[in-house]
């Protein structure tokens, strides 16, 4: 396709200033293209959604969340070090906090690990991609995920207190608050959890630990 500068009709009233996550600011526009019919894809928008933009959306905001929760916990880590070192060897009353944060995060990796080879299994079946319990396991990765991250942290928070509350110092968590507490508010948790209520009652209750081949 060729485009032009007359194609593209931004809006210029952005009115964006977010708490955190500004990259995700979107304007609106009027888009004009012009293109021949072997360029269009063949496949309806319904199986896309389904095989790849829902999946892969899903999989790679879990990932970068679990990047953004690993981070705050490193700096928890360096946190209760140093006080430890600083009080010859006894540990902050944060330390606790610590723990609920390398637990969380824990968990919240190995979540997005298991989803992302239940892709690839369900990548590798005629219409796995599709099935009802593949779907709804998808849209539930974005629930918990950014469920876990929030909870990481700010257990890591806690665990800094003051040092980790403040905007300047290398023990600082804020950019880490400001832009995880946008997970569940970007692409809403309570809408998607709404929306695969009726689907929850049609998934069957796995009877082993492991999904089976």
């Amino acid at each position: 396709m060729a485009f032009t500068k007359e194609d593209y009709q931004l809006d210029p009233i952005m009115n964006w200033n977010s708490l955190g996550m500004r990259g995700t600011c979107s304007a609106g526009f009027a888009f004009k293209g012009r293109g021949v019919p072997d360029q269009v894809l063949p496949e309806p928008y319904q199986r896309i959604h389904a095989q790849s933009m829902m999946p892969v959306a899903h999989l790679t905001w879990s990932s970068v969340w679990a990047g953004v929760a690993a981070g705050a916990v490193e700096r928890a880590k360096r946190f209760v070090r140093g006080a430890a070192r600083n009080s010859n060897g006894q540990m902050p009353p944060g330390a606790t906090h610590l723990t609920r944060a390398t637990a969380s995060l824990r968990a919240l990796r190995g979540i997005v690990a298991s989803a992302l080879q239940r892709y690839e299994a369900a990548a590798l079946r005629p219409d796995g991609l599709e099935t009802l319990d593949f779907q709804t396991s998808m849209n539930l990765l974005k629930v918990n995920a950014s469920e876990l991250a929030i909870s990481t942290v700010m257990s890591s928070l806690q665990t800094c207190g003051l040092a980790g509350y403040r905007n300047d110092g290398e023990l600082s968590v804020s950019r880490h608050v400001r832009d995880i507490l946008s997970t569940s508010i970007m692409i809403n948790n309570d809408r998607i959890l709404a929306s695969a209520a009726n689907a929850a009652m049609l998934v069957e209750i796995p009877t082993l630990l492991r999904d089976h081949e």
